[in-house]
């Protein structure tokens, strides 16, 4: 009986055991799982960073993708203004000569590009929001390709004059995107340096074209200009393949930031005061300043730029080819201008920045227009070059201070508008007076004499804010 009793006592606590042993393997297994739908609900719950497809591009590269940026838009600068615009200087004494075009005609030349351009700087923002900075570049860098490759075929100043109005609004639907990326990718201690060497690419592009054109009409005699436009073209449109491998609009594409200059040290910071805030500024009072700062460069330079050759071949003797090496030598002279003048301006501020350049330009239009000896000619191409793409940048950055990176592109677009109302009056004003007056010296009197109200003006420019 007794063992009997032990038997089923141990039988009994075996059971016991394996109920325990199993309980707890379930208990265990319960916790798993309890542990695994915690996290599922956690997870359900979070935004989970997901990698950009160009991220491990990005994060090979030696250098931040912002820069790669830059040399994109350097690039579309190029093309779309540079070559796109600046190169007319140099094709207008061969072209003129060919159709037999008057003073006004080549001015009106140069203003149909730049109605063509206010154009598109006011369908801008559509654009953009309907298809993106990138591809809003490439499409209007394949415009002005094209026409320009047309423009070889004109045999009027209509046709010229027709065709040449589509390159400028290629130009100018290039052009603001551009700008306007600055502001997504850089911060405020770096924009104006960004910007700065984004507009330096006009100035490799005027080098090409001083060196170019001539060659070009030294082979091919009274009609080269014609094959000048074609090559220009075709290499308007390498740039458009080009900056659509490259360009992006904002760096979450890449999976990056912006890039942001070093702050200020502690130490530095610590010795003087904080400076008081900024007041308020109202966005369409600043725009308006902006604005009519940026038409006073837009009238001006757009004289010297459109008439500098035309007046040293025509009015002052030179060959064609040595004009051609002054054009190149301002193109040269200018690959500083941006990135010196937008960085003195991150430093001293928008408003001396802007003051310094318009005395420069303001000094290089008066030495032209008086009847001076050769080495006062030498100096004004020096002091133009020097400053040439300077107010661009400095315009690029500013909007970005005021009015923050998100705002910036279709504020820089609204201030373009006006600045391309500056360039439009500008070469059919200039041309009206050389012929009435059978000189451009009128014509650069006058550009110098807005660059220096452009200065007073500059000086009322309110502090900008950080953004």
């Amino acid at each position: 009986m007794k063992d009997s009793v032990n038997v089923a006592w141990q039988k009994t606590a075996l059971h016991a055991k394996l109920g325990n042993n199993t309980a707890t393997r379930r208990l265990r297994d319960n916790k798993a799982e309890s542990r695994q739908g915690l996290a599922a609900i956690v997870l359900e719950g979070t935004t989970v960073p997901q990698q950009s497809p160009g991220s491990n591009l990005a994060s090979r590269l030696p250098f931040h993708y912002g820069w790669a940026v830059v040399a994109a838009g350097t690039l579309a600068i190029f093309a779309c203004l540079g070559l796109g615009r600046f190169a007319l200087g140099m094709l207008l004494p061969s072209m003129g000569h060919s159709l037999a075009l008057s003073r006004s005609e080549m001015g009106w030349i140069s203003t149909g590009n730049f109605i063509g351009y206010m154009a598109a700087v006011m369908l801008g923002g559509h654009m953009v929001a309907r298809m993106g900075a990138r591809r809003t570049i490439v499409i209007g860098l394949g415009l002005v390709g094209g026409s320009m490759m047309l423009v070889a075929h004109a045999d009027s100043q209509i046709q010229v004059l027709a065709l040449y109005l589509i390159t400028g609004f290629g130009s100018g639907t290039a052009n603001v995107p551009v700008m306007g990326l600055i502001a997504h990718w850089f911060g405020r201690r770096m924009r104006g340096r960004a910007a700065g060497f984004v507009v330096i690419g006009s100035g490799f592009a005027i080098m090409v074209s001083g060196a170019l054109v001539p060659a070009i009409n030294a082979l091919q005699g009274a009609e080269g200009w014609r094959l000048s436009w074609t090559v220009i073209g075709l290499m308007v449109l390498v740039a458009a393949a080009i900056d659509l491998v490259v360009l992006r609009n904002h760096p979450s594409d890449m999976g990056v930031q912006p890039v942001e200059g070093a702050a200020a040290p502690v130490a530095a910071a610590a010795a003087f005061p904080a400076a008081p805030a900024a007041p308020a500024v109202s966005k369409t009072r600043i725009l308006a300043h902006l604005g009519i700062l940026y038409a006073c460069f837009g009238f001006t330079y757009v004289i010297y730029a459109t008439f500098i050759v035309t007046t040293l071949v025509q009015e002052r003797g030179f060959p064609e080819a040595t004009a051609g090496h002054f054009w190149s030598w301002i193109g040269f002279l200018s690959l500083a201008s941006g990135p010196v003048f937008g960085t003195l301006s991150d430093r001293i501020g928008r408003r001396g920045g802007l003051m310094i350049v318009f005395s420069f330009q303001a000094c290089a239009y008066l030495l032209v227009a008086l009847p001076l000896p050769e080495p006062f000619l030498y100096a004004s191409i020096v002091l133009f070059g020097l400053v040439v793409w300077s107010i661009p940048s400095i315009m690029a950055a500013a909007v970005g201070d005021y009015l923050g990176p998100e705002q910036a592109a279709s504020a820089f677009g609204t201030i373009t508008v006006v600045f391309a109302l500056g360039q439009i009056t500008g070469p059919a004003l200039a041309g009206w007076m050389a012929d009435a007056w059978g000189s451009f010296s009128g014509s650069f009197v006058m550009a110098a004499a807005v660059a220096a109200a452009a200065i007073v003006g500059a000086a009322f420019l309110p502090a900008s804010h950080r953004h």
